[in-house]
C-alpha cells in the first residue's frame, strides 16, 4: 500500500472554471473569479476586506509595507516557521527578533514576546502552527499596550478559530496560503486580510504595482497613475478560478479533512498512553481545522529512524521547520539566545500523510507501522 505525504484534491469540475475563465474577455488579475473569491471570504468569515495574492509570502510582504516597516525597526516572530515569514520583513530592512515557542504547543510564547520588546519594536508576527491558534488575547493585550502591529501568519489556519473568532481576523492583518498542501488550493496563491479599513485604500494601491488602478476600474477616477510603492501582488484570474472551484466544495473538503485529523488522533491514543509519542495538544481556546497532523517523539534520532522505517513500508512522512535562528543565513545575525522549545519541536516533530481522501483503513495502516516501529525499539 503506497501512501504519499500529500495528494492534492483537484476534482475534474475544477477545469470547467479554468476553461470558462480562459474563454472570458481577460484572465488577468482582479477579474470575475477574483471578485467571487473575495466575496466568499468576506461573507463567510466576516473579514473587513481581503485581497487575493500570488502567495502567502506576497501577502506577508504587503503587511510589512502597510506596517511601514523601515530599516532599524524590530519585528518579533517565532523561529519555528517558514522563511517567508521572516523574509517579508527583512526585505524592508527590519531586524527580525526570534522568540521561542511554548513548551507544549509549537506556537509563539506570549511571555517571550513581552521580554523581547524594545523601543525599536514595531510589529509582532504570530504563526498559527497546524491551524492551532496562538494565545491571541495575551498577544493582543501586549500589542495594544505597547502600540504594536500584529500580523497573523495563518497559512495553516483557514477555518480555524480562537474563542469563536476566525483566525486571521484578530490582528491588524492576516494572511492565508492556498499552496497545494493546504486545505483549499490553487497550486500557489494567498490572501491578505485587512481588519482595519484604514489600510484598504493603500493596500489596493500596493497590490496593483503602486497604482490606483483598482479605483479606476470601479469608475472612481478617470485615469490611473503611479502613486505609491507596490508590486504585482495580485494573481491571474485563472488562479482565482481554480480556488473558486475549491470554495464551492469548501464544507465537504473541511469535513473530510477534519475526519482524517480525528481518526489519527483516536487511533494514536494507545501509543501516546504507552509513552511512545505525543499527539497535538489543543488548548481550550483553539479549534482543529484539518490542516496537518503531527506527532512528537522523544529525540531527533527516533524521528529520523521512524521516517526511514515508514519509507521502507511505502509511507511518506516528513519532518518540518528547521529553526530560522540557527539557519545558515541567519545564524550570524541571531543574538545568541537559546530557544530550547523551538529546537526540540524542530528535532522531534513528524508530520504524517494527510489529504482529503485518506481513508480510515489507510490511517490504520500508517498507525500500525508506527506501532511496529516502537515495538522494535523495545
Amino acid at each position: 500500500m503506497h501512501i504519499p505525504f500529500n495528494r492534492p484534491f483537484i476534482p475534474w469540475f475544477s477545469f470547467r472554471y479554468l476553461v470558462r475563465d480562459a474563454m472570458s474577455e481577460t484572465i488577468a488579475g482582479n477579474g470575475r473569479y477574483t471578485k467571487k473569491c473575495h466575496e466568499f471570504f468576506e461573507k463567510r468569515f466576516g473579514f473587513a476586506k481581503v485581497l487575493m495574492t500570488t502567495s502567502c509570502s506576497d501577502a506577508l510582504e504587503m503587511t510589512a509595507i502597510l506596517s511601514r516597516i523601515e530599516p532599524g525597526d524590530e519585528v518579533i516572530m517565532p523561529s519555528f516557521t517558514f522563511m517567508s515569514t521572516a523574509n517579508a520583513f527583512l526585505l524592508r530592512g527590519a531586524r527580525v527578533v526570534f522568540a521561542d515557542t511554548m513548551h507544549d504547543v509549537p506556537n509563539i510564547d506570549p511571555a517571550e514576546i513581552e521580554n523581547l520588546i524594545t523601543p525599536k519594536t514595531k510589529a509582532i508576527v504570530v504563526v498559527h502552527y497546524s491551524g492551532i491558534a496562538c494565545d491571541m488575547d495575551r498577544i493582543m493585550e501586549i500589542a495594544n499596550r505597547k502600540g504594536l502591529y500584529v500580523v497573523e501568519d495563518a497559512a495553516h489556519a483557514i477555518d480555524s478559530c480562537y474563542r469563536g473568532r476566525p483566525l486571521g481576523s484578530i490582528g491588524h492583518f492576516g494572511t492565508f496560503s492556498f499552496h497545494e498542501t493546504k486545505n483549499i488550493i490553487s497550486g500557489e496563491g494567498g490572501l491578505l486580510i485587512l481588519n482595519d479599513r484604514k489600510f484598504v485604500q493603500r493596500a489596493e494601491i500596493i497590490w496593483e504595482k503602486g497604482t490606483n488602478r483598482a479605483a479606476f476600474y470601479r469608475g472612481e477616477i478617470d485615469k490611473y497613475r503611479w502613486v505609491d510603492i507596490g508590486s504585482s501582488y495580485l494573481p491571474s484570474d485563472a488562479v482565482a478560478a481554480m480556488l473558486f472551484s475549491q470554495i464551492l466544495r469548501f464544507d465537504k473538503i473541511q469535513s473530510d479533512r477534519k475526519k482524517v485529523w480525528w481518526n489519527y488522533f483516536e487511533l494514536l491514543a494507545p501509543l501516546e498512553q504507552n509513552g511512545y509519542l505525543k499527539r497535538p495538544i489543543i488548548p481550550p481556546y483553539a479549534t482543529v481545522n484539518g490542516n496537518i497532523f503531527y506527532i512528537t517523539v522523544k529525540s531527533e534520532e527516533t524521528r529520523d529512524n521512524l521516517i526511514t522505517f515508514l519509507k521502507m513500508h511505502d509511507i511518506s512522512a516528513l519532518f518540518h521547520y528547521l529553526p530560522l535562528h540557527s539557519s545558515p543565513y541567519f545564524v550570524d545575525k541571531h543574538d545568541g539566545r537559546s530557544l530550547p522549545n523551538t529546537d526540540r519541536f524542530s528535532n522531534c516533530i513528524l508530520r504524517l500523510p494527510f489529504y482529503n481522501r485518506l481513508t480510515r483503513n489507510e490511517i490504520r495502516f500508517v498507525v500500525s507501522k508506527i506501532r511496529l516501529f516502537f515495538q522494535f525499539q523495545r
